[in-house]
C-alpha cells in the first residue's frame, strides 16, 4: 500500500522519466500517483519548486509522502523494494535469476554511451551545417554493433531475461522505443523487432506512451541505422 501522496515530475519523451512510470504502472500504482508533466523546452525543470527538491534541476523527480527520490534508476529501485508483491515483482527473488536481471539492467548503459549520446543527442544539439559526418559515420558503425548485440541477447526470448517482463526491460525498452521513433530500423534485427512489438503492446507501455509521440513522427536522427 502507498504510504503517502505520490508525485512524479516528468517530461514527455524522456527515457529516464519513462522508466519509473512503467514501474508505477506495472505495480498498479499509477492511480495513486499524481503525474506532473513539465516542458524541457520552457525550462520548467529548472523552476524553484523542482530545485527545492532536486538541486540538479533534473527529471524525473519523485515524492512519496515525505520521501524524495531523484534519479530515474533510484526511483525504480525504491518502488521495487517498497511496493513489490508476488503479483508485480520486477526483480526475481532467486538470487541467481536476479543476477541476470541486474546484469542486463546495468548493461543498458551501453546503449546510452554508444547510441543515444553520440548520435541522438549530438544531432539534436548540433546545427546541420556543423555536423561532423565522419564522426557520425564512425558512431553509426558502433551503434549498429550495439543493436546487433542486443538482437543476439534476445534470441529465443520474449523478454531480456526469459519469459517474464523484469526491471531489465524497464531499463532497456524506453531507449529502444526512442531509437525507433528517431528512425532506427529493426527489420534486419528480427529478435529486437519482435521484442519491440511485444513490449509495445503491454498495458503499462500503452498507458504511459509519451503524449507528444502521438502527434507525429520523430526527428529521424537515427535514419542511418
Amino acid at each position: 500500500m502507498a504510504s503517502g501522496k505520490m508525485i512524479l515530475y516528468w517530461g514527455s519523451g524522456s527515457a529516464p522519466c519513462w522508466r519509473p512510470m512503467l514501474v508505477l504502472a506495472e505495480k498498479g500504482l499509477s492511480d495513486k500517483c499524481s503525474f506532473k508533466m513539465l516542458e524541457f523546452s520552457k525550462g520548467q525543470h529548472k523552476g524553484t519548486d523542482i530545485l527545492a527538491i532536486n538541486p540538479r534541476g533534473q527529471l524525473p523527480t519523485f515524492k512519496d509522502g515525505d520521501v524524495v527520490v531523484n534519479e530515474s534508476d533510484a526511483i525504480c529501485m525504491y518502488l521495487e523494494e517498497k511496493y513489490s508483491d508476488n503479483s508485480n515483482r520486477l526483480l526475481p527473488q532467486d538470487v541467481n535469476e536476479r543476477a541476470e536481471v541486474y546484469q542486463r539492467m546495468f548493461e543498458t548503459s551501453n546503449i546510452i554511451s554508444n547510441i543515444h549520446g553520440p548520435i541522438v543527442r549530438y544531432r539534436l544539439i548540433t546545427k546541420t551545417e556543423d555536423l561532423d559526418h565522419g564522426y557520425l559515420k564512425e558512431k553509426t558503425v558502433k551503434a549498429k554493433e550495439e543493436l546487433d548485440r542486443w538482437n543476439t541477447i534476445l534470441k529465443g526470448k520474449d523478454y531480456l531475461c526469459g519469459g517474464k517482463f523484469t526491471m531489465a526491460d524497464v531499463f532497456f525498452y524506453p531507449y529502444l522505443a526512442l531509437f525507433v521513433r528517431s528512425g532506427a530500423k529493426l527489420s534486419d534485427k528480427p529478435e529486437l523487432e519482435r521484442y519491440y512489438e511485444t513490449v509495445s503492446k503491454r498495458p503499462s507501455v500503452q498507458a504511459t506512451w509519451p503524449p507528444h509521440w502521438k502527434e507525429g513522427p520523430g526527428p529521424g536522427t537515427l535514419s542511418d541505422l
